[in-house]
């Protein structure tokens, strides 16, 4: 499965994503072209992972106009639509 949206796909509001807890992370890269960001994070206890470097595909390109490469970010995550998508930034 290729993570990425089409069309109009995206988080719904109630969904998981308003009851996580941001996590801290730091931006490594910026693929706007992709929807894509690679964060350097602690760990994501909603999703069972260890701190790690990845690549998340973002739910709203809006999002990606918030950061740049090398910014301390905190974020939510979550599955949507099987792949791991960056669904809220502050």
């Amino acid at each position: 499965m290729q993570c990425g949206f089409k069309g109009k796909e995206r988080v719904q509001p109630g969904g998981s994503a308003l009851a996580q807890e941001y996590v801290k992370g730091e931006v490594i890269k910026v693929d706007a072209e992709q929807k894509k960001l690679t964060i350097k994070h602690e760990p994501l206890t909603n999703l069972d992972m260890p701190a790690m470097t990845m690549v998340f595909v973002v739910a709203e390109q809006g999002l990606l106009g918030k950061v740049k490469t090398g910014q301390a970010i905190e974020f939510t995550a979550d599955r949507v639509n099987g792949c791991i998508t960056v669904t809220g930034i502050k």
